[in-house]
């Protein structure tokens, strides 16, 4: 666990802003704050392994303080809700709306991801079934080394879903803040959250193995993609196209099922 903060001077890289705001805590914000600091890094640390290498992470820590003091001030406690589970999505959050401001995903990028999504899309609905990597090639006239390339550039989209609301409370990192699309309307307008929620596990269940086995570990377990190459002995890159490959997939089937 990292050293509490000093009452007289921020230790880097906290932001001269982030410490003042740490400064007007009162008490038992202010020991909330100070216990769960290591989160903020854990929280930077997994975002930032998806973020092209011009994105400062000392930034990105200075803002997720930020939203570990609102955390800290705004906390209710109250039954089936953590403070870890709390503070974690305010932190996301606030890391979140600074990569916004950043507009740090190429529109090129997202491009490239909206086609591989349409692709999926378009085979699964003629096939009834997923479509395989061969099948996606074709449709783009793509060579496997390009659809490799197009995967790997596409992996931020698939990580981290910048459009989707930051401040949602909750308990972590789910699946569905992934899987979510700037472009999909709200569950309302065409299922009800909780059955379409049901679908997409149901849909999860109809992927490779693989890729059920890389969600599995990434989301729910928690372990970095390092750690999961290493367990499936496979390169980190490859990883993180097989988890591209599976999310688009996901998107694909949402946005079909919600304009039923």
């Amino acid at each position: 666990m990292e050293p509490p903060l000093s009452s007289d001077t921020p230790p880097p890289p906290i932001s001269p802003m982030a410490y003042k705001a740490y400064q007007q805590t009162n008490g038992a914000s202010m020991a909330l704050v100070e216990e769960h600091l290591p989160l903020v890094r854990q929280v930077v640390g997994r975002i930032k392994m998806s973020l092209p290498p011009h994105i400062d992470a000392d930034d990105l820590h200075s803002m997720g303080v930020m939203g570990l003091i609102a955390a800290g001030q705004r906390y209710v406690p109250q039954e089936g809700r953590t403070f870890v589970g709390y503070a974690y999505t305010k932190i996301r959050g606030a890391i979140l709306d600074e990569l916004r401001r950043l507009d740090w995903c190429p529109r090129r990028t997202r491009a490239k991801a909206r086609k591989l999504k349409d692709a999926i899309a378009e085979l699964e609905q003629k096939h009834q079934r997923a479509a395989t990597a061969e099948e996606i090639q074709r449709q783009l006239q793509l060579t496997p080394a390009e659809y490799e390339e197009w995967l790997q550039e596409s992996s931020p989209v698939t990580f981290i879903n910048i459009d989707a609301s930051a401040h949602d409370d909750g308990d972590g990192l789910k699946l569905h803040e992934t899987i979510a699309d700037e472009n999909l309307e709200p569950a309302s307008a065409g299922l009800e959250r909780a059955e379409l929620w049901r679908l997409v596990a149901d849909r999860i269940e109809l992927l490779p193995e693989t890729q059920r086995k890389v969600l599995a570990l990434y989301h729910f377990e928690g372990l970095r993609l390092a750690e999961i190459a290493e367990a499936m002995d496979l390169t980190e890159a490859r990883i993180s196209q097989i988890h591209t490959q599976a999310i688009l997939a996901l998107r694909s089937f949402i946005e079909r099922n919600q304009n039923k």
